[in-house]
C-alpha cells in the first residue's frame, strides 16, 4: 500500500509495504524529490542505538540546492554558505554541457508503485559537504543503488548486495535497515569517505526523506567507520539571512521602533 502526502507524491505505508532489496534501492535513489530543506544533527561516528551524550556533533540547516549552515552544540558557527544568489557569468554557463543541467526537483524521475524513484534522470545532482564526503553522501545515498535498476540478466552488477531489509525506527522516524556489502561495481561519490567499507555494513535510510541516517561497518577492526544523523525538521521555511556569513540585520517589524524627537 502507499499513501498520498501533502506534497502530492506517494510515500510507502510503513505498516504494510513489503521491505525488500528493490524497495531499499529505490529509497536510496529518492532523496532529491522528497525534500527541499532539512534541519538535522550529525555525528561523524556510528552508534548502536543512540549517540553518546559526550560525542561531538554539528547542527545543520540545509536548503537545496546549496545553502548550508553548521553550528557546534554550543552555537558556534562552523560554516555558513555565502553567495547563494550569485549569478553565473557567460563563461560559466557555456563552458560545459553539465552547466545546463536542471536541479533534480525540476525534472521527473520514473517512480515505482510505492512512490519511490526507480530510475533517476540526468540532472545537476550534488549536496553541500563539510569535513569529509560522507556528510554529503548521506544526504543523497544513491551510491548504494545506482541511478537505475541493473539488467535482470546481470544481477551481480548491483553496486551493493542488500540483505535482511527490515522496517525499524530511528530517532522516532520510520526507516529501512539493511546489511549491505559492496561489489566490484561500487563507486562511492567520495572515494575517501564511502558509506560502506569492504565487507558488511549496517545501513539505515529514512523513509520520509531518503536520507541515510546511520551507517556502521560490521567488519572486525572497522566498527568505528560510519555516521549517525538525527532529523529535526523537514521542509521548514529558511530565510537567506540564515546562510550568510554576516547577518543582513533585517528589521523585525513585530518589534516597536522608538523615535527620539529632540526638544
Amino acid at each position: 500500500m502507499a499513501t498520498w502526502d501533502s506534497r502530492h507524491r506517494t510515500t510507502p505505508d510503513s505498516s504494510s509495504a513489503a521491505a525488500d532489496p528493490a524497495m531499499f534501492r529505490n529509497l536510496c535513489r529518492s532523496s532529491p524529490w522528497k525534500w527541499q530543506s532539512l534541519r538535522f544533527e550529525y555525528w561523524d561516528e556510528p552508534f548502536a542505538e543512540a549517540p553518546s551524550p559526550a560525542a561531538p556533533l554539528v547542527r545543520a540547516w540545509l536548503r537545496r540546492p546549496g545553502a548550508l549552515r553548521l553550528e557546534t552544540e554550543d552555537g558556534l558557527v562552523l560554516h555558513s554558505t555565502t553567495g547563494i544568489n550569485d549569478s553565473k557569468d557567460g563563461l560559466y554557463v557555456s563552458a560545459t554541457r553539465k552547466s545546463w543541467l536542471l536541479p533534480p526537483h525540476l525534472v521527473t524521475p520514473v517512480y515505482d508503485g510505492q512512490g519511490l524513484v526507480r530510475r533517476r534522470p540526468e540532472a545537476a545532482y550534488g549536496e553541500p559537504g563539510f569535513g569529509n564526503g560522507r556528510f554529503s553522501a548521506a544526504l543523497d545515498p544513491v551510491e548504494l543503488a545506482g541511478n537505475a535498476p541493473v539488467p535482470i540478466e546481470f544481477p551481480g552488477s548491483n553496486t551493493v548486495e542488500v540483505h535482511g531489509v527490515s522496517q525499524r525506527e530511528h530517532e522516532g522516524r520510520p526507516v529501512l535497515e539493511a546489511v549491505v556489502a559492496p561489489t566490484p561495481t561500487y563507486h562511492p561519490a567520495h572515494p575517501a569517505a564511502p558509506l560502506c567499507l569492504p565487507g558488511k555494513s549496517r545501513i539505515r535510510v529514512d523513509l520520509g526523506t531518503g536520507v541515510c541516517v546511520a551507517s556502521q561497518s560490521l567488519e572486525p577492526g572497522a566498527e568505528e567507520h560510519g555516521h549517525w544523523l538525527r532529523i529535526i525538521a523537514v521542509d521548514e521555511y529558511m530565510l537567506d539571512d540564515l546562510f550568510l556569513a554576516q547577518s543582513m540585520n533585517l528589521t523585525d517589524v513585530r518589534r516597536h521602533i522608538s523615535w527620539d524627537i529632540p526638544a
